[in-house]
């Protein structure tokens, strides 16, 4: 992953750009891009810093606040599918994909296996059971 340019550099050109150099004219002076000059200029302008936000890390799962209403959904319905949790979760306002919700339950240490009187059935007459 390539990493973020210095804090000195976008210093310079935000100062530069704020001295009244025009964000091409800055651009082509640092040998970066017309758009990371813009970004650094709105970035500054809103919150008044130039570093580079953080890199890397885990990311929160998004159902993390929903978790009391999933899990009890699942318990008070045990057959509940994936696609019916969703369902659910979008009646409530939240807008998540099938794999964020079969994600989630996996993190939570849950899966949805058949059950045991669902499976295959034995082995045939001519071969020895297993």
């Amino acid at each position: 992953m390539p990493r973020p340019y210095s804090r000195d550099l976008r210093e310079r050109v935000v100062g530069a750009v704020e001295a009244g150099q025009t964000r091409h004219a800055a651009a082509r002076t640092f040998g970066v891009s017309v758009s990371s000059v813009v970004k650094w200029v709105q970035q500054f302008r809103e919150s008044g810093r130039v570093a580079a936000k953080p890199m890397g890390g885990r990311r929160p799962y998004v159902l993390a606040g929903h978790r009391v209403f999933v899990l009890g959904r699942l318990a008070a319905k045990t057959d509940l599918t994936i696609s019916a949790l969703e369902a659910e979760l979008a009646e409530r306002g939240v807008k998540v994909s099938r794999y964020a919700v079969w994600h989630f339950l996996q993190h939570e240490g849950l899966s949805f296996k058949k059950k045991p009187a669902r499976q295959r059935t034995g082995q045939t007459r001519r071969s020895k059971a297993a």
